[in-house]
This record gives structure tokens, sequence and C-alpha cells, in this order.
């Protein structure tokens, strides 16, 4: 019998006792493969697609269930990267059946291959029926800057955002606080300003570079782009999460 791909995904990983990626605790889906390539990229192992394993949705979803018991109300199970929009006929199939199963769904995105063009708004539009939420990773609100930080552009990222805003989907919106790249209070002004048009945004999350991946770079044989940097101190975060509204 074919098998049907749709319903077959590559992840890189799972995470059982997830505790930062959405409400209360989560199993943690990572998927394998990512456009984007990020200097501070903690997980640059899941950029390439020849890598990960092979699982069917209904085999992610029975390893999933076996921790349903801890995530009592506010748990459940998060999609995450590398970019899962790159599978997203997996991941629409597997959040089909977990919300068949009452389970609570994100999906944390950099929105790298949003477009309003068919057919992926149409798959789009079908994964937000099985999405309680969105984990929207902004990497840099100027263009350019995007460009350095990540070799992608930002435009269709923050039309996705605007879009969600119009659907009124949930969303959580997450920044990573870079010393000498994002930390920078023209940025941080510009971004809030751009968070402030959206209506649907519950929460708002300041993340701080580290460097524990950054032998992971070296196991890959890359050269680490953010060497020297070091992680920003905590009156910079501090004024990073006030500038931005978080609570």
């Amino acid at each position: 019998m074919e098998k049907n791909l749709n319903a077959l995904g590559l992840i890189h990983s799972t995470e059982s006792f997830g505790s930062v990626d959405g409400p209360g605790i989560r199993f943690v889906v990572f998927m394998q493969g990512c456009k984007m390539r990020c200097k501070y990229c903690h997980n640059p192992d899941t950029w390439f697609s020849e890598k990960g394993q092979w699982i069917t949705s209904d085999d992610l979803l029975k390893k999933a269930m076996r921790y349903k018991t801890y995530w009592k109300d506010k748990g459940g199970i998060t999609v995450s990267g590398g970019e899962p929009l790159l599978q997203i006929d997996f991941v629409i199939d597997f959040f089909k059946k977990a919300k068949e199963l009452g389970v609570h769904t994100a999906l944390d995105t950099s929105g790298n291959p949003f477009t309003l063009e068919k057919p992926f708004i149409t798959k789009f539009n079908e994964l937000m029926k099985y999405t309680d939420l969105i984990l929207l990773d902004i990497k840099h609100i100027n263009p350019e800057e995007h460009k350095k930080l990540t070799t992608q552009p930002n435009e269709n990222i923050l039309q996705m955002a605007k879009y969600l805003s119009d659907i009124e989907k949930p969303v959580w919106i997450r920044h990573v606080l870079v010393p000498k790249i994002t930390d920078n209070d023209e940025y941080l002004y510009i971004l809030r300003d751009f968070i402030n048009l959206l209506d649907n945004v519950e929460r708002v999350e300041v993340l701080p570079y580290h460097t524990l991946g950054e032998y992971k770079w070296q196991e890959l044989g890359m050269e680490y782009k953010l060497k020297g940097i070091e992680p920003p101190s905590k009156m910079r975060i501090e004024n990073a999460k006030r500038i931005l509204g978080c609570k």
C-alpha cells in the first residue's frame, strides 16, 4: 500500500516537558528544515532536510499523548522548528488529529514561508482551524537588518502578523534580544509600534540571546557568526521588556 506523504513528517527531535514554548507544560516537536540562516541559531542542525527522522502523524501523536496527564488545563502540544510551515501538510494532519482528542495546539514559527498566494494560503487557512495559538518569532523589524541577520526578507513575515490579526488568531510575539543587532532602542520602538497595530497579541516575549548552541556550529564545521558577542545584560533585557510592553 502506498504511503500517504501528507501524514509523514521529518522531525529533528521532541521534548516531553517543555515549559517555554507556549502555556503550561507541553510536548514540543522540532521539525527538520529551515530556509532562514539566523546568525544566532542554537539549532543549526535543524536547517538541513537531508537529516532528521521520518514519522507518521499517528505515531507522533501516540508518543505525545503519553504525557497528557502532565499538561492539565493549560498545556498541550507545540510544533516548532526548524520551520514547521515548510511541512504544512503534515502539521495540518497532526493538529487535526490532536484537536479531535481535545489537545491545545500551538505553532512556533518565524513565518518565513508565508504568502497570500495559493496553494499556500488555502493550506494555511486549513491549519488555522486546528491551531489554538501562534508563537510568531519576529527576528528584526528593519527589512535590511533582517536580511543581514537571517539572509531572508521580513515583508511577508510582517504580512503574516497582520493577517493573523485580521482573522483574530491569538498570537504571542517573540523577539530575540541580541546586543549590537536587535538591542537597539530605535528598532525596539518601531517593533512596539508595529505590534500596537495588531489586535490579537496576547503576549510579547523578549528572549535573551545566548551562546549555548555555538558548539553545534563547530560540530557542523560552520563558522559561528556572532563569536565574541555576549548575552545582553539584565538592564538591557528589562529595557527591551519595558519598551515592548511585556507583562
